[in-house]
């Protein structure tokens, strides 16, 4: 199975001289922040990942990172961007729904539906556009959507049906400062076949290789030294228990529960659920599913716990379920298929991403304590010279990765000031920097691209055509 190769360049000219790190920040680097979907945070210690161990060399290392709850991809993903909780940013689910139409639309349809992204908390893209950078993004979640009546400058969507055979290239005439990529393995293959799969660390090795070859690339044509680099995932994965001697948990055959009680679920046939009760029915259902499986956690919303930060949005339903590692949620009858699940609790140390960074601004050899990924935001937005939004993190839980101690420079810093006058003397000579995005993919079996019949929703019988991320009874 070939791996997903995804290349970004930068090439500035040759001209340019490397500079002298500064004790403070000047904002003027350019920043690639990357995902790699699902890479666990101990992916690494089965694998030999010599560029991942060379980039800890020249940079920064965390032990993991915390996400937020819900442990998906759009959630998660959208607090990257944001620096929110996903109770305050409100993208609560990979899927939008209408709890009145019982309308549902699946995570890649989801992609475009901009009132769902587009809900109070802006991205970074939108953020530092405002504040004069250029931005661009490719493939990463919510990247279609219109925010505030603006989008992503510079982007490329992921077709629905996308060819990963091939090889393409992408070529914008612009002076991007922060763009984002997204790739969708080691996910895909840890659904698929597990973590703890053969499968699984042949895809890390092609991981590894994809961030060798980005580096390389940028080295080769004289950005490593204005270019800072954040890599890091949405969540982790867990292994699915399976065998006669698993209990599994099948909302159906809990006593006292029926589905007749709802007016609307959104029950994923993984580890979490959420419940709309029909009118007078709330107590009712609580109470039968409160109890009713001994790996099958029910929460009235109000009442979920509070370091979960999932609780305050209106768009949660009434009742949340959620299971332990390892465990799924099924309606009728046994669904899931896949050896590899997330989504469980954000404590479970299966469920934390890994976190590299390198570049100008970040310390050589540094390897620090966790933090949650609600501060990567600040941490960006310094970085690049902007000033954050309102976020739930804060600069002070990773400044110590910093040179600069998260330290700015002032405006009329005359180092500053010559740089960016020569930065200016060679744009205006050679015109816009070209953005060259290659990427050589295929993902077999990538989650999102191929789409299958999965269930029928029980509320209006309609069949749901799914991708890797369906939610269903």
């Amino acid at each position: 199975m070939l791996l997903a190769l995804s290349v970004l360049l930068l090439i500035f000219p040759a001209t340019l001289s490397a500079p002298v790190r500064d004790g403070c920040t000047t904002g003027k680097n350019k920043l690639l922040l990357i995902s790699f979907d699902g890479f666990r945070w101990d992916y690494d210690r089965d694998v030999d990942t010599p560029n991942l161990d060379k980039m800890a060399e020249e940079g920064v290392k965390a032990a993991y990172v915390t996400p937020p709850f819900l442990t998906i991809t759009s959630p998660t993903h959208f607090t990257l961007l944001s620096g929110r909780y996903i109770e305050n940013h409100g993208v609560i689910h990979n899927n939008w729904f209408n709890t009145s139409t019982q309308e549902k639309k699946q995570y890649y349809m989801t992609q475009f539906v901009d009132e769902y992204w587009d809900n109070g908390s802006l991205p970074i893209w939108i953020t530092a556009q405002r504040q004069g950078k250029k931005t661009g993004s490719l493939h990463f979640p919510g990247t279609a959507a219109t925010y505030q009546n603006e989008t992503i400058q510079v982007k490329e969507v992921e077709p629905r049906f996308y060819d990963h055979t091939d090889e393409t290239e992408w070529f914008k005439d612009q002076d991007l400062d922060f763009v984002t990529l997204y790739f969708g393995d080691p996910d895909s293959t840890g659904h698929k076949y597990g973590p703890d799969s053969p499968e699984r660390r042949e895809a890390v090795k092609k991981v590894d290789r994809t961030v060798g070859y980005i580096r390389e690339t940028a080295e080769k044509h004289g950005l490593s030294d204005y270019l800072n680099i954040i890599i890091t995932a949405d969540h982790g994965m867990s292994t699915v228990f399976k065998g006669e001697d698993v209990k599994e948990i099948i909302l159906n055959d809990i006593p006292g529960f029926s589905l007749k009680d709802l007016k609307f679920h959104m029950v994923d046939y993984g580890p979490f659920g959420l419940l709309l009760p029909k009118e007078g029915m709330l107590d009712k259902v609580y109470e039968a599913l409160k109890g009713g499986h001994p790996n099958l956690h029910v929460y009235k919303k109000e009442d979920m716990p509070a370091r979960l930060h999932y609780s305050k949005h209106p768009r949660i339903l009434p009742i949340v379920l959620y299971a332990d590692p390892g465990y799924v949620i099924n309606g009728f009858y046994v669904f899931q298929t896949n050896k590899g699940e997330h989504g469980y609790d954000n404590e479970v140390m299966d469920m934390k991403p890994f976190f590299r960074a390198v570049g100008p601004d970040f310390h050589r050899n540094l390897f620090v304590g966790p933090f949650e990924t609600v501060n990567v935001y600040p941490l960006m937005c310094h970085l690049l010279g902007i000033k954050p939004e309102i976020n739930d993190g804060s600069l002070d839980n990773t400044r110590h990765m910093l040179i600069s101690d998260g330290e700015s420079c002032d405006s009329g810093d005359v180092r500053e000031s010559s740089l960016q006058n020569v930065f200016n003397g060679l744009a205006a000579a050679a015109g816009f920097l070209l953005l060259v995005f290659v990427v050589v993919t295929s993902y077999n079996g990538y989650k999102r691209c191929k789409i299958t019949p999965k269930a029928k929703d029980i509320g209006d019988e309609h069949e749901m055509k799914a991708d890797s991320k369906q939610t269903s009874f």
